[in-house]
């Protein structure tokens, strides 16, 4: 029986941490920041936990690591 492959798109934007929860980047951080204060553009910065609803969808892609 044949391997299953992981969805390589999943694995450039989701890190699996060591509890099994999901890392995601944050969105409205790549374009119009001059409007955005520096605190807001920080906070946006750092990588956040997926929602536990959106986890199934996500964690199907990754069959292949667990």
């Amino acid at each position: 029986m044949p391997k299953i492959k992981t969805n390589s798109s999943a694995t450039k934007r989701f890190k699996i941490t060591g509890t099994g929860k999901l890392k995601r980047k944050s969105a409205f951080i790549n374009h119009i920041l001059t409007k955005k204060s520096k605190k807001r553009k920080r906070a946006l910065g750092n990588k956040s936990i997926l929602h536990p609803a959106d986890e199934p969808r996500i964690k199907m892609l990754f069959r292949g690591l667990i």
